[in-house]
């Protein structure tokens, strides 16, 4: 059984206009069937109506996508509608509904109908042309590891993405268990390792291995494959560094924020003193190593509250309440606030869907720039670009010589960290995919490759028709048929993922709802 997310359910349409030919088919089934009562199931089936059996569909998609139990289509939703449609338009027509077919076993059987029509319509678009691979490993609610892989690929002029399965692993999880499992599925799929264009997963040693890992396994059989190491997993890695003194401020910080938070009673208080202040928020947030954002969102919210954190220390006679009277580690938690907010900031502009290296790695680049620009102000003292630093240094009076030692000391360090996770390559030489009607000529290009950007870059009926709003890769497949050879070298760039975003976000869905629909799936073979 495979469940797809809500990106594999797009093509619903296309499944229902095909309905029709489902019920002749059921019918079909029913009169070669030998079970006298699969015989009689499956010819009610196909006797319903064929908006009640569309309808029934559309519900099931909808359940599906909402990952809601799917007793809820009977229980609540065909209640709700059909007293909506008496409210609206009176009992007769509301009767219709009661015709739908949205019993649990029901809608059950039609998610895995929609997921196995789903699955096939996707292994035939990827087989006809070359692909890219987004793969992650995480441990679902239950303690059992899930390989989750999504897909990239191709078709109608467009580049699209889907989940292409999802399987339990056994065992220690090794690199050469990933690749078994990943290869198994390809071979049952008929998929071909020759049309995969590159792979994308985290910088695991299972993964990344140069002896024993994922990588070198797909080596092997596909030595052109090319392996890119999320470039969100990176920005994470070198985010991480910190001098002596800021990291002391902040794990200072966040064992405060454990005496309120880690105490049921300290958390009450905490949220009554909150409410006599007058306070916008009445709670503190908790710091977790696991998740990116999060100590960004903890430092702002007790810079925030400080004066209030202050008082309850104080009333509960803690060590932590002196610092919070101490104007120099005010100044380093608000400098730590501003950064890591303003890493948080390149962290969200580098998740979303249909990304490319390009685009994710100009925004990395950029911010790599913005630190340099920022080294130097604070080394004139120039703290503007840091605004609850530089608010908090117009109140007090604090001792900016040695903030400025430690901010220096921070920002070169973070220099260094995004040079070696991110080291300079020339992107420019990449223009004539962004440009190619500007940008004539390219180091990387063959000299045919070279002459054929040359014609395409005076073709002014192209250059006149993309100019409708046509992403890249739209534009690139537009023109395949009259430069072919180009077009492919462009899509060689763009196809490949930059993240394991939808990895990523699909394993959050699943542990944010407490159940995983991927334990359920068995392996899709």
């Amino acid at each position: 059984l495979t469940v797809f997310s809500q990106g594999s359910l797009r093509d619903l349409k296309r499944h229902l206009q095909c309905l029709k030919s489902i019920v002749h088919l059921l019918a079909h089934v029913a009169y070669g069937c030998e079970n006298d009562g699969q015989k009689t199931a499956v010819h009610e089936q196909a006797t319903l109506p064929a908006k009640a059996l569309a309808a029934s569909y559309e519900v099931a998609h909808l359940v599906a996508k909402a990952q809601k139990p799917h007793t809820i289509a009977e229980s609540l939703i065909l209640p709700a509608a059909i007293a909506m449609t008496t409210a609206m338009h009176g009992e007769k027509i509301a009767s219709a509904l009661k015709q739908i077919p949205l019993s649990n076993d029901t809608v059950s059987k039609r998610i895995i109908e929609i997921a196995n029509d789903m699955k096939c319509q996707i292994i035939e678009r990827v087989k006809n042309g070359m692909f890219s691979l987004e793969l992650d490993e995480s441990t679902d609610v239950t303690s059992v590891a899930q390989l989750l892989v999504f897909v990239r690929y191709s078709y109608e002029g467009k580049l699209h993405e889907d989940m292409l399965f999802c399987s339990p692993m056994e065992g220690r999880c090794t690199g050469s268990d990933f690749f078994n499992c990943l290869n198994g599925w390809m071979e049952d799929a008929g998929l071909q390792w020759a049309n995969c264009l590159s792979i994308c997963t985290d910088g695991a040693a299972a993964m990344l291995g140069k002896n024993k890992g994922l990588k070198a396994k797909v080596l092997s059989v596909a030595p052109h494959a090319k392996f890119t190491h999320c470039i969100i997993h990176r920005e994470a890695l070198a985010s991480k560094t910190l001098e002596p003194e800021l990291n002391n401020v902040l794990q200072t910080a966040i064992q405060m924020v454990n005496f309120i938070k880690s105490r049921p009673l300290n958390t009450r208080l905490f949220t009554l003193l909150c409410q006599e202040m007058g306070s916008s928020h009445e709670s503190l947030l908790f710091h977790s190593e696991v998740r990116w954002l999060s100590r960004g969102k903890v430092l702002t919210r007790l810079l925030e509250l400080r004066s209030e954190v202050r008082t309850f220390l104080s009333d509960a006679n803690s060590a932590f309440a002196h610092h919070l009277t101490d104007s120099e580690w005010i100044a380093r938690l608000a400098y730590l606030s501003c950064i890591f907010d303003k890493l948080n900031m390149l962290n969200l502009s580098l998740q979303g869907l249909n990304t490319n290296i390009l685009t994710l790695s100009d925004k990395v680049n950029a911010f790599t720039k913005k630190l340099q620009r920022w080294a130097v102000r604070a080394e004139s003292g120039d703290f503007e670009m840091f605004s609850e630093l530089h608010d908090f240094l117009e109140e007090e009076d604090v001792n900016v010589n040695s903030l400025k030692a430690s901010i220096n000391v921070h920002l070169q360090s973070l220099l260094e960290k995004f040079h070696q996770y991110f080291p300079t390559g020339n992107v420019e030489n990449y223009d004539w995919i962004r440009q190619p009607f500007t940008s004539c000529s390219s180091n990387d290009l063959s000299s045919e490759l070279e002459d054929a950007l040359l014609e395409l870059s005076s073709d002014r009926t192209i250059q006149t028709s993309s100019k409708a709003s046509k992403s890249l890769d739209e534009f690139w497949l537009s023109v395949a048929q009259e430069y072919p050879r180009l077009s492919k070298a462009a899509m060689d760039i763009l196809t490949p993922f930059g993240s394991t975003y939808l990895c990523e976000k699909t394993f959050s869905s699943l542990h944010r709802g407490g159940k995983s629909p991927c334990r359920r799936m068995q392996h899709s073979s």
